[in-house]
């Protein structure tokens, strides 16, 4: 009898089975792919994001900036030349991963888990062969796949999904991308660096609704002066693919012609084939399991966390919730999720956000008062060459306690913890107004902002009650 059985490999599964090997538990983990770390490994998270530094390179985007010179695309970069350094974080990942599995004594087993009953599992093994292993506690983190339309021709060369996109076998020579949601967006960036003509198409109205409006225009507005051509308020009627290229007809009567396709039209939770009924776990829409404060199932004993349990649905949150439940499951602790959770969308140029929007404080009818600094305006940004990013601050206006933060430009997603830990803390304008940050960077972004803010405070009379300047 294991203490401890966690379903799914990937940063959740990962994450709750080494906590639970932390707390000295007899912990076995179940993956059914031949390598440990799911999505964010593998195929997601950490693969795309390294694309990304991969096309930046390789395009010379960068160096045309700070050189002032036309230096030439690597328009003859081969698709192993883009796909080499992203080869080598993913291997270089796996064994890190193994290895800490290995120290911290989890039992690794692969195969295809089901529940055969509340503390019994399945495990349908490659050669054919069937284990059962029971536990007193279970984690549940199988994450999520990506879903396919029936329109789409997925077994075709010329037709991705977000996984596949990875095991492509040659360099699309110009791509459209179905869906602008954060995968879209961020794929879309990625190949438009590399000077490849790219579509995007989406039946909403603006790119990624979640945003504060003005960071959501201005990153739309930088991602067309990248070449990306939107067609918003759009559908696919038919996808057509053919030996050299793929034909999509539209809703409008327009049509595209392109080498490729990438379809990002969100994921499924990946549920439906573990057992859940055998288990007594109850579950809601789209797959997704329900769970209380402590990521605890309708089964008390069997704690799930990741894309399964639904929103926000990144690794981040993956991770932190399963150690979270492991903390209570064999901890005794009683930790509770953190509601303030940044947002970072790896993007060209990157965009992140943490708090609240413009839009929702007007909702709440709550005063507010915004301040503003330009990355062309502080040193560190001319220095990096970065000419349209910005970082926007927004203040309660009562007591100027930070409210929201939204950046977008180089480093974004890493300056926004500092307005994480503000918020999380809840800090005003004078806080910020008190520190001395090293000269010259790109955080004394946030002291020109709040300067810019204060002085929105002193001319009150001139501005709207919510946050017109």
């Amino acid at each position: 009898m294991r203490d401890l059985i966690v379903i799914g490999g990937g940063p959740a599964g990962t994450s709750g089975a080494f906590a639970a090997g932390i707390f000295g538990q007899k912990v076995t983990l179940i993956e059914a792919c031949p390598e440990l770390g799911g999505a964010g490994l593998n195929t997601g998270t950490i693969p795309s994001k390294t694309l990304r530094e991969s096309a930046l390179l390789l395009s010379g985007a960068k160096s045309r900036k700070l050189l002032g010179i036309q230096v030439a695309r690597r328009e003859e970069a081969s698709l192993r030349d883009f796909t080499y350094h992203e080869r080598h974080v993913v291997e270089t990942g796996r064994t890190l991963v193994t290895e800490r599995a290995r120290r911290l004594g989890v039992e690794v087993v692969h195969g295809l888990a089901r529940f055969t009953s509340p503390n019994e599992i399945a495990i349908a093994q490659a050669d054919g062969t069937e284990q059962r292993l029971q536990a007193r506690k279970f984690l549940i983190a199988t994450g999520s796949r990506p879903t396919q339309p029936p329109e789409y021709d997925f077994s075709h060369p010329r037709v991705h999904d977000s996984d596949e996109i990875l095991d492509m076998h040659h360099m699309p020579t110009s791509l459209t991308v179905v869906g602008a949601g954060v995968i879209g967006t961020e794929y879309a960036s990625t190949f438009a660096a590399l000077g490849i003509p790219v579509h995007v198409i989406d039946g909403r109205n603006q790119l990624l609704p979640f945003l504060d409006r003005e960071l959501g225009d201005a990153l739309h507005q930088a991602m067309v002066s990248n070449g990306i051509t939107f067609h918003f308020q759009e559908q696919v009627l038919r996808c057509e693919p053919r030996f050299d290229s793929v034909r999509i007809q539209l809703s409008s009567g327009r049509e595209i012609v392109t080498s490729d396709v990438l379809v990002a039209a969100g994921r499924q939770c990946a549920t439906d084939r573990i057992g859940l009924d055998a288990a007594g776990v109850k579950v809601g829409n789209r797959g997704i399991i329900p769970v209380n404060e402590h990521f605890q199932t309708s089964a008390l004993h069997i704690y799930a966390a990741g894309d399964v349990i639904g929103p926000p649905a990144i690794a981040a949150t993956a991770m932190e919730y399963a150690r979270i439940a492991m903390m209570h499951a064999f901890g005794g602790i009683d930790k509770r999720a953190n509601p303030i959770q940044p947002t970072g969308i790896y993007s060209i140029p990157e965009s992140a956000c943490v708090g609240a929007t413009e839009e929702e404080l007007r909702a709440r009818q709550v005063p507010y008062v915004v301040g503003r600094a330009q990355y062309r305006a502080n040193p560190r940004g001319r220095i990096i060459g970065e000419e349209s990013g910005f970082l926007k601050m927004i203040f309660d206006k009562r007591d100027m306690r930070l409210l929201g933060v939204h950046i977008l430009g180089e480093s974004a997603i890493e300056l926004i913890h500092v307005g994480l830990l503000a918020i999380q803390c809840e800090k005003t304008a004078h806080t910020f107004d008190s520190l001395c940050f090293n000269y010259p960077t790109l955080t004394d972004l946030y002291k020109a902002a709040t300067y810019d803010a204060l002085l929105q405070t002193m001319n009150l009379d001139r501005h709207g009650l919510f946050g017109d300047t």
